[in-house]
């Protein structure tokens, strides 16, 4: 059954809280029945479009089973084509209605970004071009800002400006999720993760 984002987003807060606490849901994670249940049909009730990170795994920090969450993961939870072709194929297909762009605390991609942009272009690594080209433009006016004295505030400043850049290109890059939000009640919402204290912060909501 299909359930509306405010819902959705109240059900990743708890098991959020459920996760913190170490008061986990055991019929959450995995039981056979459920898997048999999900092998016929999944409808996932919320998208998530979070960091390749091995320390965010969505389906534990939120306390979900199977067939609860559609995830993508890619590093610094960036948006190219294929990333919106899943998210619109997800909201279309099963009409999940909440999407979540879930960043971290110290992200890697964000830390790789910040060291490729302090290099000579003649040295920066072909390899990561690809991750760097699609943060960069939301972390490249921090560089002038007062935030960059401070390498830990300049982090900090960055991972939230580079989720917000993903929540906004979901919002505004395709036709399909324009519609679904205007007229559908889709949701797309950034979050961020603290490894540190196990919590998630929504914002933008």
């Amino acid at each position: 059954m299909n359930i509306g984002a405010g819902e959705a987003l109240a059900r990743l807060r708890a098991g959020n809280e459920r996760f913190v606490s170490e008061a986990l849901d055991s019929e959450a994670i995995t039981t056979p029945s459920r898997r048999r249940q999900v092998a016929i049909a999944q409808e996932p009730f919320a998208i998530l479009l979070g960091c390749s990170d091995s320390r965010v795994p969505a389906e534990i920090i939120f306390d979900q089973g199977l067939g609860d969450l559609f995830v993508i993961r890619v590093a610094g939870n960036i948006v190219a084509p294929s990333q919106i072709d899943s998210v619109e194929f997800a909201a279309d297909r099963y009409r999940t209605r909440l999407v979540v762009v879930l960043g971290h605390s110290t992200c890697g991609a964000i830390l790789a970004t910040l060291e490729e942009l302090a290099r000579p272009a003649s040295e920066q690594s072909r390899n990561l071009r690809s991750i760097v080209d699609r943060v960069r433009p939301s972390i490249e006016p921090l560089l002038v800002t007062e935030v960059a004295r401070d390498h830990a505030a300049l982090v900090r400043h960055a991972v939230r400006a580079n989720i917000r850049a993903s929540v906004n290109q979901l919002r505004r890059g395709s036709r399909l999720l324009e519609q679904l939000i205007r007229d559908d009640g889709l949701l797309v919402v950034g979050a961020e993760y603290s490894l540190e204290s196990g919590l998630v912060d929504f914002f933008d909501v």
